[in-house]
């Protein structure tokens, strides 16, 4: 073989040698694990007798038992439900929010927009666990400020930890701390928007709030789209909220989500085996939902496109 051919092989080779790190990674922490959860699943152990000595607890095939007993799991269908009104709450909070400030940073008239920037994305960077952790803080009237303004000014002081005002709490830390990341995405999204088409709008007499709803708003719509995709993710898995605040309140309880769920059984109970079959559940959940509102979304921007 000569120089070369063997310099062309090495250069066409090349790619596939860059890509074996990440390939590696991706086999040993995220295809291997889910694997193994999914071959969990589909086990179970065997107590003989009492269950001690030698060979009374066996590992055997359980087929399908385990998916059937989560799908009929109380527990779990009420963690979902949840989930479901505290996504209703988030979402549409969380990009209605994150969408309005990318329209005022994107607006001529904003000063000072790079410190403005990084104080809306800040709370981004701050670690879940520690935001949950300082909006409890916050939450209890017994060390809150707040609650102690709210006393000394005579007025009512409402229970955020308790019934129904729980999910505004925990909506609160998700959407204070998720604002700023979907801010970006559509901002970035703005600002590569050519300037003609802003200058052909003014030029027919538009408006800034015309310009916003007509021609930024039908623009950023991938950019929504895929911020949408996120927070449906994102909510789907939400953990660290309310088992942050559990120690505070006797409101958040073990199961309060299916995260939740699977932790206890897998950590609690110590039935691995029940809580693969719950994970690979939430996991094809997620996943349904997910592509089915992508292709919902592709499937309306090609009838726009068609008319």
């Amino acid at each position: 073989m000569t120089s070369a051919r063997r310099k062309s092989y090495g250069v066409k080779g090349a790619p596939y040698a860059f890509l074996i790190p990440a390939t590696v990674l991706f086999l040993v922490f995220f295809a291997l694990p889910i694997g193994y959860a999914v071959w969990l699943s589909f086990r179970k152990v065997h107590v003989s007798g009492l269950g001690l000595g030698k060979g009374a607890r066996e590992e055997v095939w359980a087929g399908l038992s385990n998916y059937t007993a989560a799908l009929q799991d109380s527990e779990l269908l009420h963690g979902a439900l949840r989930v479901l009104g505290y996504g209703c709450i988030v979402v549409p909070v969380m990009l209605g929010l994150a969408l309005l400030f990318a329209l005022m940073l994107d607006s001529d008239k904003v000063r000072f927009t790079p410190f403005t920037r990084l104080a809306i994305f800040l709370p981004y960077a701050i670690p879940g666990v520690v935001a949950a952790m300082l909006w409890g803080f916050l939450y209890l009237p017994d060390v809150s400020p707040f609650y102690y303004v709210l006393d000394k000014l005579g007025l009512p002081q409402p229970d955020l930890l308790s019934g129904g005002p729980l999910y505004l709490a925990l909506s609160n830390i998700a959407v204070w701390g998720g604002t700023g990341f979907n801010m970006i995405v559509i901002y970035t999204a703005l600002q590569a928007i050519p300037a003609e088409v802003y200058e052909a709008a003014k030029l027919d007499g538009a408006t800034p709030s015309q310009i916003a709803l007509r021609i930024k708003i039908p623009m950023v719509a991938p950019s929504l789209v895929l911020t949408f995709f996120f927070s449906i993710i994102a909510t789907l898995q939400v953990y660290n909220e309310p088992t942050t605040l559990k120690p505070l309140t006797n409101s958040v309880s073990t199961t309060w989500s299916p995260l939740m769920k699977v932790y206890r059984d897998a950590f609690g109970t110590n039935d691995l085996y029940a809580a693969a079959a719950q994970a690979v559940i939430i996991a094809l959940a997620t996943l349904l939902l997910s592509f089915g509102f992508l292709r919902a979304a592709n499937r309306r921007q090609k009838q726009e496109a068609a008319r």
